[in-house]
């Protein structure tokens, strides 16, 4: 995606988003909390707007840099159980940044995954592309294989389908398939195809219909996979795959 041009007005946290502090929604969110300055002033309300190029925008007392003239990096990692998606991790628990080596630029996880969860991420310095893959009104579809206790039942696969009550919230109709199911073992894998992005939403919705999540690897986000790639390893998108988000 194209650089912006910095010398006209733009919402602060689109600009901290294009920095690579993190999505729109999240900046938003450390605006809110207080942890935001422009010109030295802390920042919590949303709708502010920055010049880049004149103001000084702190995020946790650090001078915020734009990525105007560097390249934009893309970045799609077959990410490991065990490791935490975020950026610095207060527990000092090991990041998915800590399996990418020689990219300098200052790159954020698009979207997440929990700790226990394996497979596809993608990872970048373009705050534009983050808000295009994670926002809801886009629809980006997540396809994830969910091995599950139990042999499932055609009745809760119609349910996934359907949409099913988690906590304060109906979910989204689901795309569902059974892939395998082993009696002896006692265990099911489906595939579950979701394009919201809701906190453990896939095993919030296996639970909701009586079974238990007990591994889950996301294998698609949109058209890519990671079928090719083994676990821990990384690569550059290529064109094609960096449009076939921003073109649709």
């Amino acid at each position: 995606m194209k650089s912006e041009d910095y010398k006209e007005e733009i919402r602060l946290q689109k600009y901290m988003a294009d920095c690579g502090v993190a999505s729109r929604r999240k900046c938003e969110e450390y605006i809110s909390q207080g942890i935001v300055k422009v010109n030295g002033k802390i920042i919590t309300e949303l709708g502010v707007k920055v010049i880049p190029e004149k103001d000084i925008v702190e995020y946790n007392g650090k001078k915020l840099e734009n990525n105007k003239g560097n390249s934009n990096v893309y970045i799609l990692l077959n990410k490991p159980i065990g490791y935490v998606t975020t950026v610095k991790d207060q527990f000092e628990r090991q990041t998915v940044l800590d399996l990418i080596r020689g990219v300098n630029e200052r790159i954020v996880p698009v979207g997440r995954l929990d700790m226990y969860t394996s497979g596809a991420l993608i990872l970048t310095n373009d705050g534009e592309f983050v808000y295009r893959v994670t926002h809801p009104k886009y629809e980006i579809e997540k396809t994830y294989v969910a091995t599950v206790s139990g042999i499932i039942q055609s009745e809760a696969i119609d349910k996934l389908e359907n949409g099913v009550k988690i906590e304060d919230y109906i979910t989204k109709p689901a795309k569902v398939k059974i892939l395998k199911t082993d009696v002896i073992k006692n265990i099911s894998r489906i595939e579950i195809t979701i394009h919201e992005g809701k906190n453990r939403e896939v095993r919030k919705m296996c639970e909701a219909v009586g079974y238990k999540v007990i591994a889950l690897h996301r294998s698609k986000i949109g058209k890519l996979n990671v079928k090719d790639l083994k676990i821990g390893q990384w690569r550059h998108l290529t064109k094609k795959e960096i449009e076939s988000f921003t073109l649709e």
